[in-house]
């Protein structure tokens, strides 16, 4: 038998950048998406959560994935949807329209469910697979963000969240061992951070209960491929088939050297033997984004080289970030400069910051306002000079009577 499906996780839709609505990316990377699957005609589509960047998302991301989930059904009518529960979205919120996704051969899972003798409800994690004739070709085992209050003080296996988190694998595991046969694929899919895998800063830490990443020797020699959600960057976890295929779009400038892709996963199974292969789709970046670093000179002469022409829709304009370097308090019209020295009508300024340079004076000088406990105005000072504010005496006064008002609020509640 053969299964093939794509693995893609860490969507965002409804995800705003610096205040800027990334809709119209979402738009090309569905399109491009539609376009693969129309072509290639997988048996499923794996996502592995974090399909909304918030747990309310709008209206108009729902409304983004679900035209989506209809588009692609009309498509390849026989391809199954599977969907799980990521740290950004609420379980139950996903879980609630299963009579629509049904309509569209889609599945979601956003919680563990557990029986009421306290046994994991193990039917609505392990998830089979059809081919076009609706012969099973694999079976999924579906697990969404593991949220210690759902997995914790069932039973003596699940007193912490790291035993429950092996009993789960555990349980799940050998039951979907008992119910495949050789010649059918047995595929994981988990919102995680496991232990070695390669973060960005605009991934939310979700280690639970202070425990520490999870082990790839949760996941049983069986299991044919991993398909991982959370982590942005596409890469491989210790061996070839436990993967996460990363976000479809930079989510932070960190990601701007990122490969966004979709993983193209098809696994050959007989009584005897069992292959694996596996190709990246790379997908189109719909909007550039830049990241400018240097000297103020440097920054001002880089702007200037950036391409040329007009972009009229500004959800479409490439997103610029610049870092710059300085030893002196920046001019009063520093952002208007940068803004007229950018090419017009083609860019989205997000954000500005400042890096002090590093010499040997600064780091003296650093070294001696440290011998002294600084005040709150002097940190505040500090703070606001880092952010690449200016010095604001209104600003400061404010400050000033908001530290005086705490004052005296401790005063009146601990009188001497």
């Amino acid at each position: 038998m053969t299964v093939r499906f794509f693995h893609t996780s860490d969507w965002h839709l409804g995800q705003f950048f610096y205040n800027h609505s990334r809709h119209y990316e979402h738009e090309q990377f569905l399109a491009w998406l539609l376009e693969q699957i129309k072509n290639k005609q997988p048996n499923a589509l794996l996502i592995a959560g974090d399909i909304f960047d918030v747990i309310n998302p709008s209206s108009q991301a729902q409304k983004q994935l679900y035209q989506f989930l209809a588009d692609a059904h009309a498509l390849a009518p026989h391809m199954q949807t599977l969907m799980i529960a990521g740290n950004h979205d609420s379980g139950y919120r996903i879980e609630q329209v299963e009579p629509l996704l049904e309509k569209y051969n889609a599945k979601t899972v956003g919680v563990i469910r557990w029986n009421a003798d306290k046994s994991l409800n193990l039917d609505r994690l392990i998830l089979p697979i059809y081919d076009a004739e609706q012969s099973i070709i694999a079976w999924c085992i579906a697990l969404p963000f593991l949220r210690s209050a759902e997995i914790t003080g069932f039973n003596e296996s699940t007193a912490n969240s790291q035993n429950a988190i092996v009993y789960l694998h555990e349980q799940l595991i050998a039951e979907a061992k008992r119910r495949k046969t050789d010649d059918q694929a047995l595929i994981l899919m988990s919102h995680a951070h496991m232990q070695g895998g390669e973060t960005s800063d605009s991934e939310r830490p979700i280690i639970i209960g202070n425990e520490e990443a999870l082990s790839t020797t949760l996941f049983d020699d069986a299991i044919d491929y991993v398909a991982l959600g959370h982590l942005h960057k596409p890469q491989k976890v210790q061996h070839p088939h436990i993967r996460y295929s990363g976000s479809p779009i930079p989510l932070s400038f960190s990601e701007i050297n990122y490969k966004h892709q979709v993983v193209d996963v098809e696994i050959h199974s007989n009584s005897e033997q069992k292959t694996v292969e596996f190709s990246a789709l790379e997908i189109p970046r719909a909007v550039k984004l830049h990241k400018i670093r240097g000297e103020l000179t440097e920054v001002m002469q880089r702007l200037q080289t950036l391409a040329t022409g007009d972009i009229a829709l500004i959800d479409q304009r490439e997103y610029v970030d610049i870092e710059y370097h300085t030893l002196i308090p920046p001019p009063p019209n520093l952002r208007q400069q940068f803004e007229d020295a950018l090419p017009p009508n083609r860019y989205r300024l997000v954000r500005i910051s400042r890096q002090y340079l590093n010499t040997a004076n600064s780091t003296a000088q650093a070294q001696q306002i440290a011998l002294e406990p600084p005040t709150p105005e002097k940190l505040f000072q500090q703070i606001w000079e880092k952010k690449g504010y200016q010095n604001d005496p209104i600003v400061t006064q404010d400050f000033l009577s908001l530290v005086n008002e705490a004052q005296k609020q401790l005063e009146d509640d601990h009188p001497n």
